[in-house]
C-alpha cells in the first residue's frame, strides 16, 4: 500500500522542478531575523545573548548544536543566526562530506568570521569527524601528506569560524564532538498559538485570504511543526483556489484535509497505519522497533524520526526498554475514527 506522508523524508533529493518549486517556496517563507522567527522563545534569549557578546568581543559565536524533530526550523535559526550576526554562511551536509579532503576544502575557503552549517552532522564519516576535533577547538587543520614511511602530517591555520550543527540524533553523535559544541540547544514543538501566527504569515507572504477559524483548525492537525503548517496551508489553497473563490475558510480548509486524509489529531495515513499494525497484531503489549518497520514497510530510523516525536508529544505510544507500546488514549482514538 502506497501512503504518503505530510512530510516525505525523501523530498530533498527529488530532481524533479516540482521539488524545486516547494524549495524555493520554502526558503521565501522562511524568517530572516529573530523579530520574525515565531516560537522556540528561550532559544532566541539564549542566541541573542551570545551574539551580543562575541560582538562587543569582537569574536564569532560559539560552535552551536540544534537538535529535534524534523521540521521544527534548524535549518532557519543557523540562517538567522547568520543573518543577525552579519556574517556568510555556508551551508553543506553530513553525508555530502564523504572525505576528510572534501571537508579541508571547505574549512580553508571559509573567512574570519563565516558561519559553516552542517546538516545531519551525525552522518559524518569519522575519518572527517576527527579532523573537526582541532579545527573547532584551536582553528588549526592537520593534513597527512604523503603515504607509508614518507608521510607527514601539516598544521594549516584556519580563520576563526564558526560551526552550526544540525541533527535529530544526538545520541549518534560522537562524545568527543558533541563536547565542542559551546552552546547545545533542543528545539521544542510549537504551540497552537505560535502555530497559528505562522499559518497567518505563511498565508499573508504567498497572498492567499485566510479566516480566523480556519487558522484555529488548523493550527491543530499540523503536528505542532512550521513545516507542515506551511506545506498543508499550501495544499489547502490550491483546494480554495480550484474548488471556491480563493477564500480559505473554515470548511474549505477541512474538505481540503479530508482529501488529504488528515484526521483531527493530525494523523496522516502513515501514522494511522502504524498505530494499527500495532494494534492489530500486539494489542496494548509492547513491540520492538525492528518489528514495527517489518509492519508497515518503513526503516526503523524513518519510524524513529518522523513519526515517534509527535506521536510521543501526543501522548499515543510509550516507550519502554523492551519497545514500543500503544496507549489507551491512542486506540480509543482509532476506535472511534
Amino acid at each position: 500500500m502506497a501512503i504518503e506522508r505530510i512530510v516525505d523524508p525523501s523530498l530533498n533529493n527529488r530532481g524533479d522542478d516540482g521539488a524545486a518549486d516547494e524549495q524555493i517556496i520554502e526558503v521565501t517563507l522562511r524568517p530572516t531575523n529573530f523579530n520574525e522567527y515565531i516560537g522556540q522563545s528561550r532559544l532566541k534569549k539564549n542566541l541573542q545573548l551570545s551574539i551580543d557578546a562575541a560582538r562587543k568581543r569582537k569574536e564569532p559565536i560559539d560552535h552551536v548544536l540544534l537538535y529535534g524533530p524534523p521540521g521544527l526550523g534548524k535549518t532557519t535559526m543557523a540562517s538567522v543566526i547568520a543573518n543577525e550576526t552579519g556574517k556568510n554562511i555556508r551551508i553543506t551536509s553530513g553525508p555530502a562530506v564523504e572525505k576528510a579532503a572534501d571537508l579541508a576544502s571547505i574549512l580553508t575557503s571559509l573567512s574570519d568570521g563565516d558561519i559553516l552549517f552542517i546538516d545531519e552532522i551525525h552522518r559524518l564519516g569519522r575519518n572527517v569527524e576527527e579532523i573537526l576535533y582541532s579545527a573547532m577547538e584551536d582553528f588549526k587543520l592537520d593534513i597527512v601528506i604523503g603515504k607509508g614511511p614518507a608521510a607527514h602530517s601539516v598544521r594549516l591555520d584556519l580563520p576563526k569560524f564558526t560551526i552550526i550543527g544540525a541533527t535529530t540524533r544526538t545520541g549518534s553523535l560522537a562524545a568527543p564532538l558533541r563536547d565542542r559544541f559551546g552552546h547545545i540547544h533542543r528545539l521544542e514543538f510549537y504551540s497552537t498559538n505560535e502555530i497559528g501566527q505562522i499559518i497567518n504569515r505563511t498565508a499573508k507572504i504567498l497572498d492567499s485570504p485566510i479566516q480566523d477559524d480556519a487558522i484555529d483548525m488548523l493550527s491543530t492537525r499540523v503536528r505542532l511543526t512550521p513545516r507542515i503548517a506551511n506545506r498543508l496551508l499550501k495544499r489547502v489553497r490550491d483546494f480554495a483556489d480550484v474548488n471556491g473563490d480563493g477564500i480559505i475558510d473554515r470548511p474549505t480548509a477541512e474538505k481540503a484535509l479530508e482529501l488529504l486524509e488528515i484526521d483531527n489529531m493530525g494523523l496522516d495515513p502513515g501514522d494511522r497505519n502504524l498505530l494499527t499494525q500495532m494494534f492489530d497484531n500486539y494489542g496494548e503489549n509492547t513491540v520492538g522497533l525492528n518489528t514495527i518497520a517489518a509492519l508497515t514497510g518503513d526503516e526503523s530510523t524513518t519510524i524513529e524520526d518522523f513519526y515517534e516525536p509527535y506521536l510521543l508529544q501526543i501522548g499515543f505510544i510509550e516507550r519502554t526498554p523492551r519497545g514500543r507500546r500503544l496507549t489507551k488514549k491512542a486506540i480509543n482514538h482509532l476506535k472511534t475514527n
